[in-house]
C-alpha cells in the first residue's frame, strides 16, 4: 500500500467542495498540501490549522500565466506527488441559446485549465520517478443531458485525454484516476453553477430544468469527507481503477448508461458490420 493520502498534494479549488474535503483528509493523514484558490484568503482557516503542512498559492486555472507561476511556487515549496484537478463549475445552457463566451469559459476552466496543469506537472512527476494525477469529472462525463451539453463536453474531453494520458505515463510510474461523483453535499449546486445569460424563448423547458437542477442544494446524499477516503483507497489499491464512481446514484447512473449503450450497439450490429468490404 503506497499511502497516497500521506503524500504531498497540489489541489486546485481547495477553498470549497471536494477540494476542501480532500485537503482536510490529506492533512488528517499526515500529508502536505499546496492548496490553491483564486482568492487565497479563503484558505486561511485550512492553512492555520495545518501545522505548517498546507501552503496557499493563488491560482485561477483559466489563466495560463498563473498556472506557470503556481507551478514555479510549488517547486520552491518542494514539489508534489499528486496533482488533483478539482477546480471547475457547472454551466446550464442549451446548445442554441449559449453564447460563444459562455462556452469558451466553461471549457477554459473545466478542460483547458486541467490540461495545462497536467502538462506543466508531468516533467516534475517524471523526474520524481512517479506520482498521481487525479481528475475530478462527473456523472456528466458519462452522458450528456439537455441543457447541460457544454458541461458534459468539458467532462467528456477531460475523460478522453485522461484515458490517453494513463497509457502514456504508465511506464514512468505515474498513475491517472478519473473520479465520477454523483450528487454530493457540497456547495456546487448552490454556488458553482452558472446559467445561460439569454434564455431562448423556443426552449422554455430548459429554464424549468435549470430551476430544478439548483434546487437540490443541501439535500444531496453524498458525503464529501467519505469521498476523500474512497479516493485514497482507490489510489492505494493494487488493482487501482482508471475510473472511480462515487455515490450510489453515480453507480445506478453508470449502470443505466452502459446497459442502454450495450443494447443499442447490439441492436445495430448487423448494420454496423455491413459497411465492411466483402470478405475474400
Amino acid at each position: 500500500m503506497t499511502g497516497w493520502g500521506k503524500k504531498s498534494w497540489f489541489i486546485t479549488g481547495a477553498s470549497s467542495g471536494f477540494g476542501r474535503a480532500i485537503t482536510r483528509a490529506v492533512l488528517a493523514e499526515g500529508g502536505h498540501v499546496i492548496a490553491t484558490a483564486r482568492d487565497i484568503s479563503t484558505l486561511d482557516e485550512l492553512v492555520a490549522a495545518s501545522d505548517g503542512r498546507a501552503k496557499a498559492v493563488a491560482l485561477d486555472v483559466s489563466n495560463p500565466v498563473q498556472i506557470e507561476e503556481a507551478m514555479a511556487a510549488a517547486r520552491t515549496l518542494g514539489g508534489f506527488d499528486v496533482l488533483l484537478n478539482n477546480a471547475g463549475y457547472g454551466f446550464l445552457g442549451g446548445v442554441e441559446e449559449s453564447t460563444d463566451a459562455e462556452i469558451e469559459a466553461q471549457l477554459g476552466v473545466n478542460f483547458f485549465g486541467p490540461l495545462r496543469l497536467m502538462r506543466a506537472a508531468l516533467p516534475d512527476l517524471r523526474e520524481r520517478g512517479g506520482g498521481y494525477i487525479v481528475n475530478m469529472s462527473s456523472i456528466g462525463g458519462m452522458r450528456g443531458h439537455m441543457g447541460a451539453g457544454f458541461y458534459a463536453a468539458s467532462k467528456f474531453a477531460l475523460e478522453g485525454v485522461s484515458e490517453s494520458l494513463a497509457e502514456e505515463v504508465k511506464s514512468f510510474g505515474v498513475g491517472v484516476l478519473i473520479v465520477e461523483p454523483g450528487y454530493f453535499r457540497t456547495d456546487f449546486s448552490g454556488r458553482s453553477i452558472a446559467q445561460a445569460s439569454a434564455p431562448h424563448p423556443a426552449y422554455p423547458f430548459l429554464a424549468k430544468m435549470r430551476d430544478r437542477a439548483t434546487g437540490v442544494d443541501g439535500i444531496q446524499a453524498g458525503d464529501p469527507a467519505a469521498a476523500a477516503f474512497a479516493i485514497f483507497a482507490a489510489m492505494d489499491s493494487e488493482a487501482a481503477p482508471l475510473r472511480l464512481l462515487l455515490g450510489s446514484d453515480a453507480y445506478a447512473f453508470a449502470d443505466d448508461v452502459l446497459s442502454n449503450r450495450r443494447a443499442e450497439i447490439d441492436a445495430w450490429r448487423v448494420v454496423s458490420e455491413s459497411t465492411d468490404f466483402p470478405s475474400s
